[in-house]
């Protein structure tokens, strides 16, 4: 783990970079693809990802090295031959792994995050899932392990195939030509993240997209249909700690409430979206039926709201390249409380930008917490050694935090009205 750390020490600040330009370019040839919040949100989501994804908290099923271990048939010894079995054996893998989290109720929670977004840009491409906990994937590299490709491989090539995917979430990229054979483009995953009828399922390839031309997933993106993005049941929330578990938590709800012992258990492993007869005519659950008639979610934030907004983001941001910066130096307790603390950091900014009231109990927690860490251990986990006034710096950001959250929750609106009655 450490090392995967290191490795997005670099690659962050490269991602937002590329999202910035994005911003930048949007503003410059006066086609923006981003609205603040929902870019804040998913980078937001990010965050919490590659935290989740760095501390191993996963339960794994079965490992590769044990496949490979009883599986491998024969071992490939050119160094240059493995790596491209073992990069088109990931990319299979992937195929199915997004097709099975696309069709199956149950895996559709880990990915449905990622969809989440009415926005499609490069910042929507890093809302990536806290709630895949089953580590199964696997068992879906067997053609892998069959050649005998060596673990260490897999484990250097998957991180790089999954940051691969990045670039093509862009509508600023139009279609590639001949390439629109051969691998995966803006235009291909335009359609994959599209809620029309046309679409909806559509292009799940990671890389090369012969997979679903040859498994009949795919689909082009069509002049007279333009891609509507989100989900069919819109999450309505900033926050992508609740995002990340509307769906098991409707999942729950429908195997309770059902009075068929069978439908209790077979919803976790029906198509996506399928429910109860019983209780989808007692507790219906609105769909966009139309795509070209809904409305994006919006709390018509203010601009001292924005500007907060990624105050927080930054924030967040430096603790924890500083969390992974000074990883190896930090026990695996004080990992898990840090990582805490940064959870309850992103859920009660984001709360705000939804305007709830809870936001003020969740940012009591998180300054609590932090104050109290930073009180008893004297030092924010190492921080010290690089900063004399690091506790300053910290104790400013938490206080800071929860005056901005009492501020914008129930002050805000009272403020701008006796400004506005002046």
């Amino acid at each position: 783990m450490e090392t995967y750390t290191t490795v997005l020490l670099y690659a962050i600040p490269f991602f937002i970079g590329l999202v910035l330009l994005e911003i930048g370019y949007g503003f410059f040839v006066k086609k923006q693809t981003h609205s603040p919040l929902d870019t804040i949100s998913s980078l937001s989501s990010g965050l919490t990802n590659i935290i989740k994804d760095a501390l191993g908290l996963v339960l794994v099923i079965i490992s590769y090295p044990f496949i490979k271990e009883h599986l491998a048939i024969i071992e490939i010894q050119s160094s240059w031959l493995v790596y491209v079995i073992a990069f088109i054996a990931i990319d299979f893998a992937s195929y199915w792994n997004h097709r099975l989290s696309h069709k199956i109720n149950f895996f559709w929670n880990q990915h449905v995050i990622h969809h989440s977004s009415e926005e499609y840009n490069l910042a929507c491409a890093l809302r990536q899932s806290i709630s895949n906990i089953l580590g199964y994937f696997p068992i879906l590299l067997i053609p892998a392990a069959l050649l005998g490709v060596p673990h260490k491989v897999i484990s250097i090539l998957a991180p790089l195939h999954l940051f691969s995917q990045f670039w093509y979430h862009t509508k600023h990229i139009g279609k590639l030509g001949f390439l629109e054979y051969i691998i995966v483009t803006p235009s291909q995953h335009r359609v994959h993240h599209a809620i029309n009828k046309e679409y909806i399922d559509k292009n799940l390839a990671a890389i090369f997209c012969i997979w679903d031309r040859a498994f009949g997933t795919f689909q082009e993106e069509l002049d007279k249909v333009p891609p509507i993005y989100g989900v069919l049941k819109p999450a309505g929330t900033w926050n992508p700690i609740l995002i990340n578990f509307q769906h098991i938590w409707r999942l729950i709800k429908d195997a309770w409430r059902t009075k068929s012992w069978l439908d209790k258990l077979c919803i976790w492993f029906m198509p996506t979206g399928w429910r109860p007869k019983d209780v989808a005519i007692k507790f219906p659950i609105a769909i966009i039926e139309n795509p070209y008639q809904f409305n994006k979610y919006s709390t018509n934030p203010s601009q001292p709201l924005i500007w907060w907004s990624i105050y927080q983001l930054l924030a967040t941001t430096s603790l924890m390249l500083f969390m992974f910066y000074n990883y190896a130096s930090i026990p695996f307790n004080n990992l898990l409380l840090y990582a805490l603390i940064i959870f309850l950091g992103i859920y009660s900014y984001t709360a705000v930008m939804d305007k709830q009231k809870f936001a003020l109990v969740v940012a009591a927690l998180f300054t609590g917490l932090g104050l109290i860490t930073l009180f008893y251990e004297g030092d924010w986990f190492g921080l010290n050694y690089y900063l004399n006034y690091g506790n300053y710096l910290i104790s400013f950001y938490l206080i800071s935090t929860f005056i901005g959250t009492l501020y914008f929750t129930f002050f805000e609106k009272q403020f701008e009205e006796t400004i506005l009655s002046a």
